[in-house]
């Protein structure tokens, strides 16, 4: 599958990795090819490096792996998303990390699909951290991998790339359903650094 990862930080090049390992086509989406940053991800993952444009028009998925500030720009910069199937990584934390930009009433998935009217946005890899996107297994057990959207092939690819990155997908419903996963992020943020657990735990839904 080709996808383009809009973003070349901890969680695209965690995602990107993954998938060049899983054999998929990447190409990260950046303002700046040439940074050293971005050309040893190129170098590790044998993806490429390319404008935000163009890693968008070329790819069949396409990943808003960006700050939740630099989300609309990217979305933007991104130019014809119909039809595409977009993840929306995003979380929109505010600076201090005290709470969300956005919650319960609406979400950054949401505000995502109205930048994109025509894109099929799906909500997921926001719920964890990128070390458990680049390894999410737990002595054999899988972490789940919750996503939410309102277009069932486009949530079907989301399950299926989730997959390959060895988590446990799960479907979660609508996308409005992404105004209860911002939060879960922020739940594992809060656990990871204010409550001293650190960043090596992850969500499992157990099932009887």
């Amino acid at each position: 599958m080709k996808i383009g990862i809009i973003g070349a930080g901890s969680v695209g090049g965690a995602l990107g990795r993954g998938w060049a390992r899983a054999g998929h086509e990447v190409t990260f989406g950046v303002r700046d090819t040439s940074d050293p940053k971005v050309q040893k991800l190129v170098a590790e993952t044998g993806a490429r490096a390319a404008s935000v444009a163009e890693a968008a028009s070329g790819a069949e998925v396409v990943a808003l792996a960006t700050p939740w500030g630099a989300t609309q720009d990217a979305v933007k910069s991104a130019g014809g998303l119909a039809g595409k199937v977009v993840f929306d990584c995003t979380n929109p934390l505010a600076p201090n990390l005290s709470g969300l930009t956005h919650g319960f009433d609406t979400s950054a998935a949401e505000q995502v699909a109205s930048w994109a009217p025509q894109a099929r946005v799906v909500k997921i890899f926001n719920t964890t951290g990128a070390n458990n996107m680049a390894n999410p297994d737990y002595s054999g057990v899988a972490a789940t991998m919750f996503y939410c959207g309102n277009d069932v092939e486009a949530k079907a690819t989301a399950g299926k790339l989730a997959a390959d990155l060895g988590f446990d997908p799960v479907d979660a419903g609508n996308l409005e359903q992404a105004r209860l996963l911002e939060p879960l992020a922020l739940l594992w943020i809060r656990l990871a650094y204010a409550q001293g657990l650190g960043r090596e735990i992850a969500f499992k839904l157990m099932r009887r």
